[in-house]
């Protein structure tokens, strides 16, 4: 070996910054055209929708309390019944399922089981005031009759644009490029759960009288 005289850099070393220029490219490319924006857009998307859905049934829980005393004015010895909504409304408005936790399916299966038993609950209650005509012609039944088919209607539609959203937001994490991107540049982004399909899903709940 003369003094003075380079080592040529091993394949190594040129794998390297080849890969680096590389990634710089394909980095510069993705920002360029947007898609490494995407996995976070679709994902924020995702969430807002599940937010639509939460305060949707939340609005339908509000309602609730007003309805069981309206119906116990006339119906009291309905007492099975009224306790039957009651005890699903407490339960499904004890399960939480925020925006961070909705890619667990379990925790997910669970909110969705509560506000089922609570939309059967209720079913059944508007089953029993058809036996009350009196409570039928009530105007603040009426009323909470009118807001309760607005707010199921509200419901099934705030569901269909969160099923669409996570539809969106999963097939981009699970497709490529998105894969590759999340994995690299937002590896916490996680496929999210959706509603299970029930008989009749797309058309919300009949709560005419």
């Amino acid at each position: 070996m003369h003094p003075g005289v380079a080592i040529p850099a091993g394949p190594t070393v040129f794998g390297r910054v080849r890969a680096a220029f590389v990634a710089l490219a394909l980095v510069t490319t993705l920002t360029g055209c947007g898609a490494i924006n995407r996995v976070p857009t679709l994902e924020e998307s995702a969430k807002s929708s599940w937010s639509e859905v939460q305060n949707q049934y939340q609005r339908r829980a509000d309602l609730i309390p007003n309805l069981v005393e309206t119906v116990k004015g006339y119906a009291q010895q309905e007492k099975d019944v009224l306790v039957g909504v009651t005890e699903a409304r407490a339960k499904a408005s004890s399960v939480k399922v925020d925006a961070s936790t909705v890619s667990d399916p379990q925790k997910f299966k669970e909110f969705q089981d509560a506000q089922n038993q609570l939309s059967g609950a209720l079913g059944r209650l508007l089953v029993t005031v058809e036996r009350y005509p009196d409570l039928k012609s009530n105007q603040n039944f009426l009323a909470l009759q009118s807001q309760l088919e607005g707010t199921e209607n509200r419901i099934a539609v705030a569901r269909r644009d969160y099923i669409g959203a996570v539809q969106a937001y999963n097939t981009e994490v699970r497709t490529i490029p998105g894969r590759w991107i999340a994995a690299w540049f937002y590896p916490e982004a996680k496929p999210m759960e959706t509603f299970t399909a029930t008989p009749n899903a797309e058309r919300p709940p009949n709560v005419k009288f």
